[in-house]
């Protein structure tokens, strides 16, 4: 079947693209003026211009296509919604459903995350059930803001359009040309990453993700959300295991919170210049919480979701980064 993918040049994108050709499905992907692809020079895509902020061009990319994977998003650890990220994440989410209603797609697969659905309060990692709670657990920015507006608009078109949603975790591979999320994986080896910190993450290789992906068009109820998660983990384990890998010295101490709780206000000092800090507040909350824990027990059950070890996605990652020189 064709298929298109927005998104395709990101982390998850490139590897979506790569397991549904390797299923036998030709794939469409949209581009904007200026992407840079090279890294995808491997794959038989069909590129086409268009763009989150025009219909026009996105129906007419999407056109011939059975499904539209929705993977585009700007991603920020900025806590004030930008309009560069309501413009990408949510009303270029509106504009995708258009799209693939005017261009007569049968199914959207819309990307959203899991920090659309919730944070855990008793322990338990949180399934698709949980309430959105960000605000309340005072881990609320940009990106949570806009992932979960973006989500309640493709629920509100689910009697327009055939959706499905997934909500992948922290995801981790190869074709990071960003890099993305992989920069975590880039500073841990380069012995950039101060200290650990006692925080939790879930963890999760990116063609894990993709793969389910796939499933939740084949088998995904319409309307339906679905946690594709792996690893539940803190970071100091994180850091300790991709540091192993890659035959470097894991970060030594452990940060105490005041510490980080400094750094976080510097963040937000930056970040009221209008520039984008690495860290602020709201990101060190991140790095010291033990709510954020997710279960794809749904996925498995319906999709057949599974995942496997997170050492595979690190050593892809690290030998795709050093294909790529840069590491």
């Amino acid at each position: 079947m064709r298929v298109a993918i927005t998104g395709a040049s990101g982390l998850l994108g490139g590897n979506l693209a790569a397991e549904l050709i390797a299923a036998g499905h030709q794939v469409i992907a949209t581009r904007r003026a200026g992407t840079q692809v090279a890294h995808l020079t491997d794959l038989p895509i069909e590129w086409r211009d268009a763009d989150l902020g025009n219909t026009v061009s996105l129906a007419t990319a999407f056109a011939g296509a059975t499904a539209v994977f929705h993977c585009a998003a700007a991603v920020s650890v900025m806590k004030t919604v930008t309009p560069e990220m309501k413009a990408t994440n949510v009303d270029g989410t509106l504009h995708v459903i258009d799209a693939c209603i005017e261009a007569g797609v049968k199914r959207l697969v819309h990307t959203s995350s899991v920090v659309a659905v919730g944070l855990s309060t008793d322990g338990r990692p949180c399934d698709e059930t949980a309430i959105w709670n960000f605000d309340k657990e005072g881990l609320l920015d940009a990106y949570a803001i806009t992932k979960h507006q973006a989500e309640d608009i493709v629920h509100a078109n689910a009697s327009r359009l055939d959706c499905v949603i997934v909500n992948p975790t922290y995801m981790i591979g190869p074709r990071d040309a960003r890099p993305s999320s992989g920069k975590l994986v880039i500073e841990i080896v380069k012995r950039k990453v101060p200290g650990s910190t006692p925080g939790y993450n879930n963890f999760v290789d990116v063609r894990d993700v993709a793969r389910g992906m796939i499933a939740a068009w084949q088998k995904g109820r319409r309307g339906e959300r679905y946690i594709l998660a792996g690893h539940d983990m803190t970071y100091r384990a994180f850091f300790e295991k991709v540091a192993a890998l890659a035959g470097v010295k894991p970060p030594r101490f452990q940060l105490p919170r005041a510490v980080g709780a400094i750094a976080g206000v510097v963040g937000d000092l930056i970040e009221r210049t209008g520039r984008e800090p690495i860290v602020n507040s709201t990101q060190i909350r991140y790095a010291y919480t033990d709510k954020f824990r997710f279960a794809s027990t749904k996925a498995a059950r319906e999709l057949g979701y599974t995942f496997g070890p997170l050492e595979a996605a690190i050593t892809d990652a690290l030998d795709w980064f050093r294909d790529k020189q840069m590491l």
